[in-house]
């Protein structure tokens, strides 16, 4: 397939990137910082685009099979409208260039219920102040992403994984329609769930919950590296 991957830059789109490519598929990889891209392959072409620049988008949306977004930003106090706007650039020129298959990445805390068997502290005080307090601008805008991806008409599945970290390999992972047990996520294990869905029939309209359960880190391990480190 043809697979456009904006966000390609971040750690999951790096990862999703790669592997669309050793799957045997024709990759676009959007970035607005191609210099700084590490990956090269003869079925991959590196575009520079910024996703908030309507026209950027609609060059490279036009002809594809498939979009994958892996948009992110490192939470923060000022409004994010990232998620928001870009998916909005994004959902238009597939309507227009009539590419219909969609897949993106939000959070499992968009699913407002805990964790199946998860502690009350986990539940009550840890998630919520991340979602509310260090990471409110993010979500709040990741809420607004999936309204206008609900309401596109377009062929789509959001993906909604958990605490992410880096892992050398796709493990035996679980994905379901409802929040997983568990707190994490691999970004392999995102990036194999994001490709396999975009390249198949299943799930469309549907939220997904992907959490890996194996070798995963301790939660201070997590909350160090991915949440202060920036």
């Amino acid at each position: 397939m043809r697979l456009v991957v904006f966000g390609a830059n971040g750690p999951t789109g790096r990862q999703t990137t790669e592997q669309a490519v050793a799957a045997g598929h024709e990759v676009t990889a959007v970035t607005r910082h191609p210099d700084s891209f590490p990956l090269s392959h003869p079925r991959l072409c590196v575009e520079e685009a910024d996703v908030l620049d309507a026209a950027a988008v609609e060059r490279v949306v036009k002809g594809q099979d498939a979009v994958i977004s892996t948009l992110g930003v490192p939470y923060g106090r000022a409004p994010v409208t990232v998620y928001s706007a870009g998916v909005t650039h994004i959902s238009r020129a597939m309507t227009r260039h009539r590419v219909d298959r969609l897949v993106c990445v939000t959070s499992t805390i968009l699913f407002d219920v805990p964790a199946p068997g998860e502690g009350l502290f986990f539940s009550k005080v840890l998630e919520p102040f991340f979602s509310r307090v260090v990471g409110r601008t993010v979500y709040d805008d990741m809420r607004r992403m999936e309204d206008v991806v609900r309401t596109s008409g377009l062929a789509w599945t959001v993906i909604r994984p958990s605490g992410l970290f880096d892992a050398a390999a796709v493990s035996d992972y679980e994905i379901a329609p409802a929040r997983l047990p568990g707190r994490y996520t691999s970004r392999a294990d995102l990036a194999h769930a994001l490709l396999s869905t975009a390249t198949g029939d299943g799930h469309v309209h549907d939220f997904l919950d992907v959490r890996t359960t194996q070798g995963t880190p301790t939660m201070l391990d997590l909350i160090k590296k991915e949440a202060f480190s920036k």
